[in-house]
């Protein structure tokens, strides 16, 4: 896919000149083209270098195995991905619910995908806003869930101070205007309003044992890879307080199964098993430890 392309000469989560390259990673979704990941030494994000620019990225999409937008449970991963979002959905509608204790029931799921979230929170009793980029993903939300699903075009008129609560589940990373996102954001939460941001961490165990095969690299879909440091910078450089971290230890085994069978070609679910649990044993020293981390951010008052 010859496409118009991003070269980065400075981070792009803190603008250092200090970035070097860390590794090279394959596309394995789509088109199997290798793109280089680097390293900022200053904030410790890691970025996707000639990624393709907002309006041509969308072929990188295309593919009936991105189960975020075609919802496919072909597959034994992809079957086993859905038994588990089953379980996950309500987890985090109990997460929210605990941390938002009597505050109006206002929110936006960014990055929708095909509404299950945002499904799963409107039958809790809450008024949900959910804004999704791709049309295919859309239109299964509205047949599916017959939930009504805004382009993207939607964040750039939100009312200030209109939400208690933002979601971006496994979002971020795939956003070109990353500091408009935020800056957005801040405008449209209520004051403590609450910014919740899950993004997978290569600095997990099962980010080091894999390195290039790692599948939560995913490039050059996913733009950025996140440390909790770089994460703690972009925060607090929006005026944001990270008041939580939260693991997501489902994500180890189910990454490690996809990067089990990029680097060896096929499925091993023991091995994958065996080095998710080993990462979510790492967890248990440290949050900031997990293969996905779910980051609570809360707007100053």
């Amino acid at each position: 896919m010859n496409q118009p392309s991003i070269q980065y000469s400075n981070c792009p989560i803190c603008n250092s000149s200090n970035i070097s390259l860390s590794l090279s990673a394959i596309d394995y979704t789509v088109s199997q083209q290798t793109f280089e990941v680097w390293e900022c030494a200053e904030c410790t994000a890691r970025f996707t270098q000639k990624i393709p620019d907002a309006q041509h990225i969308g072929p990188y999409y295309q593919s009936e195995n991105y189960i975020s937008h075609s919802d496919t449970h072909k597959g034994l991963i992809n079957a086993l991905y859905h038994y588990v979002r089953s379980i996950t959905l309500q987890q985090k509608r109990k997460f929210i619910e605990k941390i938002t204790k009597g505050e109006t029931k206002t929110l936006l799921d960014v990055g929708a995908g095909t509404g299950a979230f945002a499904n799963t929170m409107h039958l809790a009793g809450w008024q949900v806003t959910g804004v999704e980029v791709d049309e295919g993903a859309r239109n299964i939300a509205k047949n599916k869930y017959q939930i009504d699903l805004h382009n993207v075009e939607q964040l750039q008129q939100l009312q200030p101070a209109s939400y208690q609560v933002i979601t971006m589940w496994h979002v971020l990373e795939h956003v070109h205007d990353l500091h408009g996102y935020m800056q957005n954001f801040y405008k449209a939460l209520k004051p403590g309003g609450k910014l919740i941001i899950a993004v997978p961490n290569y600095t997990s165990y099962d980010a080091q044992y894999y390195q290039q095969y790692w599948a939560a690299y995913d490039v050059p879909r996913h733009l950025y890879h996140f440390s909790p440091k770089s994460m703690l910078w972009l925060a607090q450089h929006h005026q944001f307080t990270i008041q939580q971290y939260k693991a997501m230890p489902f994500d180890s085994f189910y990454v490690a199964m996809l990067s089990e069978k990029y680097k060896q070609g096929k499925n091993n679910l023991l091995k994958a098993f065996w080095v998710g649990l080993l990462s979510t044993l790492h967890t248990l020293q440290s949050v900031k430890k997990c293969s996905s981390v779910i980051y609570v951010l809360q707007k100053s008052r």
